[in-house]
């Protein structure tokens, strides 16, 4: 699964996804869990606007706190009958930038969003997967072989805040990628693969639109290996606008099927 991409600009929202841009916030390029980032919807009048919202359906802030044993209840209790202040609570983990598209209709955190079809598109130019083929994690970077940016179909939902402002938060699908001859090279071996599903450029607005779970299932896909391209993508020092846009050729892994298949 993926847990880092890196989006686009606003001027790649409007000339790739004829998406304009009326927001006032600005964004990180490179997008992790809880960082805020751009996705697509529909409007009431079925146009694409954009909007900003934090990688991850469940953000930190809005997960539920760990469950304390009776020991740590009787130190929180006595702490504050002594009148100190209680410890700060810990927050369960949750891993929701990304959602089994298998699964979405059953999971308690997706179920009501997948079946009132609150779908979002999540525009991104690349993402990043773990490599474990020489035994240790090597960081590559996923995208299309034509290079341009492309969307994930994703979800998306509200949250209140303490102070009553409303939030969004989003998360995209996945798939299982066992059978990928290029996808099913991440991960760690022994464990399932999954990878990013991508939408096509003609079902952009069909999956927007969409008010069928089923209908909507149909257009989520993993595409095939000649139309991807992955290569090595190592993290730098280097301020984000320094670093190259593009790899060096010589680093591209081509990506026929079997030249990708290394198993």
């Amino acid at each position: 699964m993926c847990v880092n991409y890196i989006t686009v600009s606003r001027q790649m929202a409007f000339d790739w996804f004829r998406t304009p841009m009326e927001l006032g916030e600005d964004w990180r390029e490179e997008i992790y869990r809880d960082y805020q980032a751009p996705f697509i919807v529909h409007d009431e009048q079925g146009r694409r606007v954009l909007k900003l919202g934090s990688y991850g359906f469940v953000p930190q802030r809005h997960r539920p706190f760990q469950r304390l044993t009776k020991e740590e209840q009787a130190k929180v209790d006595l702490a504050v009958a002594a009148g100190k202040k209680a410890p700060k609570l810990k927050r369960i983990t949750m891993e929701t930038m990304n959602a089994r598209a298998e699964e979405v209709g059953s999971k308690v955190n997706y179920k009501r969003f997948w079946l009132s079809q609150q779908l979002c598109i999540v525009p991104a130019q690349k993402v990043f997967e773990p490599n474990w083929e020489t035994g240790i994690h090597e960081r590559w970077a996923l995208g299309l072989a034509g290079e341009g940016p492309f969307g994930l179909p994703g979800m998306w939902r509200t949250w209140e805040e303490e102070d009553g402002t409303i939030s969004n938060a989003f998360t995209h699908f996945t798939l299982n990628a066992d059978e990928h001859p290029l996808l099913r090279r991440f991960h760690r071996p022994n464990e399932e693969k999954r990878a990013v599903a991508i939408l096509r450029p003609e079902h952009y607005d069909d999956w927007l639109s969409s008010k069928n779970p089923e209908f909507a299932r149909a257009l989520i896909e993993l595409w095939r290996p000649e139309e991807l391209n992955a290569y090595p993508a190592p993290k730098t020092n280097l301020p984000q606008k320094a670093q190259p846009e593009t790899q060096p050729e010589k680093t591209l892994i081509l990506t026929s099927p079997m030249q990708a298949d290394l198993f």
